[in-house]
């Protein structure tokens, strides 16, 4: 007896997912020998920021299992980094059966602008918010107490942001991507352009240590920058569909 088409659906999303999973398992493993150089980058902002402030500051371990664990967040990182253009394929080979035979040639631009958006994401939440947060909320104190900060909580909260503002990098693509295939409109986004800013406020603060005005400025202006970009590209994403659609 023939499977219904939605256990079909079903069983090969849950192909993609497995797939996806495993390669960034393996990916996961290929970054473990590159954890130390990896934890040595990752601590550079909190280097800088004792340097500006003139200060000390020592990254400790709170338990006997604390290394090991923030070596796998470490890796698990870089191996999400270098599996992304493998696990965005999977989701477009799970969407690309439905699609017109116009609608399949985005897929080289999306796999290509969905990991570039991401790096980006990532990059400015290392080079752009952390330079600028860290050495403000030490600097509160000066050189009166030596910070002791707990190698865990640190790298969770740095790998966290620059993982969240990666994802929200990926707004303009994916808004561009569904507009194309006439799921989303530019009208939409404008119209609701009150939510969006509500929740990207919850959203950064949220991400960001702290909720003091700076962060959440740093933070928040390029986020509502890519909400109206995404507005943008859905627009010109409509424009492209009649033309499309009469070939």
């Amino acid at each position: 007896m023939k499977e219904a088409p939605l256990v079909e659906h079903l069983e090969e999303l849950r192909a993609r997912l497995l797939w996806s999973l495993l390669a960034w398992a393996v990916m996961t493993g290929v970054a473990w020998t590159f954890r130390v150089p990896l934890l040595d980058w990752l601590k550079r902002p909190l280097d800088l920021a004792a340097k500006q402030n003139g200060i000390q500051v020592n990254l400790i371990v709170l338990d006997i299992t604390e290394p090991f664990l923030v070596s796998l967040k470490v890796a698990a990182f870089g191996g999400l980094v270098l599996a992304l253009p493998f696990i965005v394929y999977q989701v477009w080979a799970f969407i690309a059966p439905g699609l017109y035979e116009h609608e399949k040639r985005l897929a080289a631009p999306f796999l290509l602008g969905a990991g570039f958006s991401f790096a980006l994401g990532a990059l400015f939440a290392y080079y752009g918010f952390l330079p600028f947060a860290i050495p403000f909320l030490l600097g509160f104190l000066g050189d009166v107490v030596t910070p002791q900060i707990s190698i865990g909580r640190y790298m969770g909260q740095v790998l966290m942001m620059m993982t969240v503002m990666g994802l929200v990098f990926e707004m303009p693509v994916v808004s561009y991507l569904l507009a194309r295939l006439g799921l989303l409109s530019s009208s939409f986004l404008a119209r609701n352009w009150r939510i969006a800013v509500v929740l990207l406020l919850t959203l950064a603060a949220v991400i960001t240590p702290t909720v003091d005005v700076v962060s959440l400025s740093i933070v928040t202006g390029p986020l509502l920058v890519l909400y109206w970009l995404s507005v943008l590209v859905a627009r010109l994403a409509e424009r492209a569909r009649p033309k499309e659609e009469a070939a």
